[in-house]
């Protein structure tokens, strides 16, 4: 018996053009966390989220309207909508808050997490896109490619570098949520657009509401430096790239889609590198043989 449609849009697995464009995302999203750093002395982080969000609501909001994307029709979407903007925006409150906490070489191995609870919830949720022994293996080969990169992480120092690394992890499992919760919702039947303005729009007041609650204050007009990396979150990242991503999502296999994002901590070391000058060691280069081996794995058929 063939599979189902339904199936095979669960399970498809990541062509030529798939790929190049997720290694696109995570070479973005490298160079974001340059950009959260090189923005945060005239803008704290969560307000620096929140302005993200309240643009991108126009940007993309005025792109549907060009487009002739409904944003308004009744599909059964708003309830899941509003599920996957609560977690959105409450995995960046918690990655946000969890750095003033803890490092960020332990943040970057928390927050990688990821991949593995969307393989965990998949089963439940999507278990026609349950991995393979050898997927497995893959995955695991890629984290220890960041556990070359960054290092182990040493026992938590005092409490309040432990309850840092629990937030990441709980920003790690909000955005394995948000993607199952996408893939297996209505949401995946919907337009990428839509699904990104449920959780912008809801992601607005929740980071607002942290960075009052942080005590976040701004207290001078951003340099141009600070204005053009906050331009390049909001217009690129955010409106553009995070698009795309749940695009693949919807399209491919959430499993397979996830497990690229072990390239974004690479290309973040990269970018700093190139940016701010940040030195490269050999493990680097053994770091990114072990993730690339990990994910042809992953990316098997048979």
């Amino acid at each position: 018996m063939s599979a189902s449609p339904e199936t095979h849009h669960t399970t498809r697995p990541l062509d030529a053009v798939a790929i190049a464009l997720i290694v696109l995302l995570c070479l973005s999203w490298g160079f974001n966390h340059v950009a959260v750093k090189l923005a945060i002395h005239d803008i704290p982080p969560l307000i620096q989220g929140a302005i993200r969000s309240v643009v991108a609501v126009v940007l993309v909001g005025a792109w549907c309207v060009l487009r002739g994307i409904p944003l308004f029709k009744r599909d059964g979407t708003l309830v899941p909508g509003l599920i996957a903007g609560a977690l959105f925006g409450a995995e960046f409150a918690c990655i946000y808050q969890g750095l003033a906490y803890t490092t960020a070489t332990r943040a970057v191995l928390f927050m990688y997490l990821a991949p593995f609870f969307v393989v965990i919830l998949a089963r439940v949720f999507l278990p026609a896109d349950r991995f393979k022994p050898w997927q497995w293996v893959g995955l695991c080969l890629s984290f220890a490619g960041m556990m070359v990169a960054f290092g182990l992480p040493t026992p938590a120092l005092d409490p309040r570098q432990t309850l840092g690394d629990i937030l990441l992890i709980i920003a790690a499992i909000g955005w394995a949520s948000t993607t199952i919760v996408i893939k297996a919702s209505r949401l995946n039947g919907t337009s990428p657009e839509k699904v990104m303005m449920y959780q912008l729009v809801v992601s607005a007041p929740i980071l607002a509401a942290g960075a009052f609650i942080a005590g976040e204050t701004m207290t001078r007009w951003p340099d141009a430096q600070a204005l053009s990396w906050l331009a390049y979150q909001t217009i690129w990242v955010v409106s553009v790239t995070f698009v795309i991503w749940f695009a693949l999502i919807k399209n491919y296999s959430a499993n397979r889609v996830s497990s690229f994002t072990f390239l974004t901590p690479l290309f973040g070391v990269a970018a700093g590198h190139l940016v701010l000058g940040d030195p490269l060691t050999p493990a680097f280069m053994v770091a990114v043989a072990l993730v690339a081996g990990g994910l042809i794995l992953v990316n098997r058929t048979r």
